[in-house]
């Protein structure tokens, strides 16, 4: 018997291949209205499936959908002229940032913060210095193109993804459990999403780039899914591993 997780399953499946076979044909404002829908379907389906629902985690899921949904109605804006602010710009860019930061909240309110201080203080250090060096590379390749309140919300941006990424990886040295990898595995490919989309925006408009990227993003949301319905393990039921 079909229940309401299993369908929206199915229409989660079918809007990602519709998505993405959108994005390859080159119809980005479909695209943007599928991948829109695509999210609130996603959120809905968190939310009815899921008994123990983490309230951090659903304010990420309904902070980025929201950015989507703005996203796409952006499309039917008439084009900001130069001298002027283009304000939807900065709010969306904002909601993501907020998105990411319930998500860096999630993590970090699972781990003992001074135990992490103490135990990974090397670890920290170096983390810190390959983040800044990785945030102003990639950043600094929007800067012919953008304003310096442009270039600022993408080097904040950036920067919140980069914050993503390590404390995803230190809250998998330190656990080592299935929930832990999930989280590491997502914000990887979120990564690697926001960098192959800065490459497309900004370096080479090959829609090759855009199709990529998306495929990264959706993965990130199946591996984040993931861990949303796994309990912490245990640490002598964790995977060992040594750094």
């Amino acid at each position: 018997m079909l229940t309401v997780p299993k369908v929206l399953i199915g229409v989660l499946i079918a809007l990602s291949v519709v998505f993405l076979g959108l994005q390859i044909m080159g119809l980005e404002i479909e695209a943007a209205g599928t991948r829109a829908v695509l999210f609130i379907v996603l959120t809905l389906f968190y939310c009815i499936s899921n008994k123990k629902k983490h309230l951090l985690f659903i304010s990420f899921m309904l902070t980025f959908t929201l950015a989507e949904v703005l996203n796409f109605f952006g499309w039917f804006n008439p084009p900001v002229a130069d001298a002027k602010i283009d304000y939807l710009y900065y709010f969306i860019n904002s909601l993501y940032i907020l998105a990411y930061s319930f998500l860096i909240w999630q993590i970090l309110a699972s781990l003992n913060l001074l135990e992490i201080l103490k135990k990974y203080t090397f670890h920290l250090i170096v983390l810190v210095v390959l983040d800044v060096f990785s945030v102003i590379v990639v950043t600094n390749t929007t800067l012919p193109r953008l304003t310096s309140q442009e270039y600022s919300m993408e080097l904040v941006y950036n920067t919140i993804i980069m914050i993503l990424l390590t404390v995803a990886l230190i809250n998998f040295i330190h656990k080592s459990d299935k929930k832990a990898i999930n989280l590491l595995v997502g914000a990887i490919c979120i990564f690697f999403s926001e960098v192959i989309q800065l490459a497309y925006f900004y370096v080479s408009a090959l829609n090759l780039l855009n199709v990529i990227c998306s495929i990264f993003l959706l993965l990130a949301f199946f591996f984040f899914l993931v861990q949303a319905y796994l309990s912490p393990q245990p640490r002598e039921q964790a995977i060992p591993i040594e750094i």
